[in-house]
């Protein structure tokens, strides 16, 4: 199953499908259609019939949540000290500009924790810990734009 940001359930979310599936297994014990579930629920009957037949050959354990898919390669400390890390700045890290990139962050994370992420990992993982893409509101007072245009103009003709 994909979710909107990438990054699966959280602990509070996943408890809570797991309490509807938990008060679906009343119902079936009841012998209630899985249409009156669904709808009290407010879930999908295909999703109750579902339910029900794990019910059916393993009791109420079979609807317990199985936990996330895996577990994170950062720990929570592991991430608090990466996001000090962020706040010091990409200049500290040996770059010449304050502009984080999802490489960069990609770069600290190796070198700190010497663990391995793709890039899309690290945006899942910073997404994940509520950071959002940023995007400058005016343009830098360095740009030169006849510079960018030679540039285009030369690209064009190779």
């Amino acid at each position: 199953m994909r979710y909107a940001q990438g990054g699966g359930l959280t602990d509070e979310r996943r408890e809570f499908r797991e309490g509807l599936r938990l008060v679906a297994a009343e119902q079936f014990a009841a012998g209630e259609p899985s249409s009156v579930i669904a709808k009290d629920l407010r879930v999908s009957v295909r999703s109750v019939q579902r339910w029900r037949r794990a019910w059916c050959k393993a009791g109420a354990r079979a609807l317990r949540s199985a936990g996330s898919a895996s577990p994170p390669r950062l720990s929570e400390a592991q991430f608090a000290v990466l996001e000090a890390e962020l706040t010091r700045g990409p200049m500290a890290h040996g770059w010449p500009d304050q502009r984080w990139t999802l490489a960069r962050v990609k770069t600290v994370i190796g070198r700190r924790f010497h663990k391995s992420y793709t890039v899309q990992g690290v945006r899942k993982l910073l997404i994940r810990h509520g950071f959002s893409c940023q995007v400058p509101a005016r343009r830098a007072v360095e740009r030169d734009d006849e510079a960018i245009t030679g540039w285009v103009e030369v690209s064009r003709d190779s």
